[in-house]
């Protein structure tokens, strides 16, 4: 149940980092690299992987993932410089 919780928690977020990367700023492929990625992360897919190949990805596998699209959103791909550039964009402020 948690684990399923963390799963969607973690994809939502990723497929965020994505979306604001592949829209706003010059990252499209980066953004759509971690849209990809964030897809790992959903409990469904998963589960078809599971049932498609008979074996899960390791749950070290994901937390190195996590820990690597964290690192790489909020240092090299300046995540915050974004949503500024998403909120002025959006909002006009």
């Amino acid at each position: 149940m948690l684990s399923n919780i963390a799963g969607w928690v973690l994809a939502i977020l990723f497929f965020a980092i994505g979306l604001i990367n592949a829209c706003w700023g010059n990252d499209f492929e980066y953004g759509v690299f971690i849209v990809l990625l964030s897809i790992v992360f959903l409990p469904p897919v998963q589960g078809w992987i599971k049932k498609l190949t008979g074996f899960t990805i390791p749950l070290l596998a994901k937390v190195i993932l996590a820990l690597f699209i964290l690192w790489s959103a909020l240092g090299v791909g300046e995540l915050f410089d974004k949503i500024h550039l998403m909120l002025e964009d959006l909002w006009g402020q």
